[in-house]
């Protein structure tokens, strides 16, 4: 039987093959956010938390002989390049309500971030629809689509991200998905900076909260 010594984001998505399951099948069965596994195949070379370490090696004794063989054919020649990223695309909400702007805190590898609330765009599903509705299911803040700021291939996860801003219509915010995230909160644009560097915020974003 193949034996991994350390799980990572590709491996993980091999096992996902050979169980054959889609994203969110795959999620289900592991009893996790598919956010998750998307970032797993955007991140091939990340290495999961080791409660996810402890969740994919049970999944993976469990599984029947046919998977596990499926699973060590798949592990045996040098993994190509997950080229599913490319085609992935997300969308980003920009929210804000008067002079504050809404981020959560992202749980990362042993790391913190704090970030624009997000959510993986299905395909057929349009950009904006998913920002509002990512951000209710983070947050439970309900917004409106004011204007799409653009899109871009992503610097650091390349996958393809749109960028939306909304305007806050209700709803007090809280960490809703304590699984991907540290916290929510509402920020000052003036302070914006501080949580997230100038140099990493798409260019357009500040140029629309400015004039706000």
């Amino acid at each position: 039987m193949e034996i991994v010594k350390s799980w990572t984001g590709g491996t993980a998505c091999l096992l996902q093959a050979a169980l054959r399951l889609t994203n969110d099948q795959f999620a289900e069965h592991l009893g996790i956010s598919t956010r998750t596994v998307v970032r797993w195949h955007s991140n091939p070379d990340l290495a999961p938390r080791t409660e996810m370490q402890q969740l994919l090696d049970m999944t993976f004794e469990r599984a029947g002989d046919a998977v596990r063989h499926r699973f060590g054919l798949l592990m045996r020649p040098a993994p190509e390049p997950v080229t599913e990223a490319q085609a992935l695309r997300v969308a980003i909400a920009i929210v804000r309500r008067g002079a504050e702007v809404l981020l959560v805190c992202r749980r990362g590898d042993d790391t913190l971030s704090w970030q624009f609330p997000a959510g993986m765009c299905k395909p057929g599903a349009a950009a904006t629809t998913v920002a509002v509705q990512e951000t209710h299911a983070e947050t439970g803040v309900h917004c409106a689509v004011r204007e799409e700021l653009g899109t871009r291939i992503h610097p650091k996860t390349k996958v393809l991200a749109t960028y939306v801003l909304c305007d806050y219509l209700a709803g007090e915010a809280a960490n809703l998905d304590t699984v991907e995230n540290m916290d929510v909160a509402w920020v000052p644009l003036a302070a914006l900076t501080r949580f997230i560097p100038a140099d990493r915020i798409y260019p357009p974003i500040l140029t629309a909260l400015e004039a706000a």
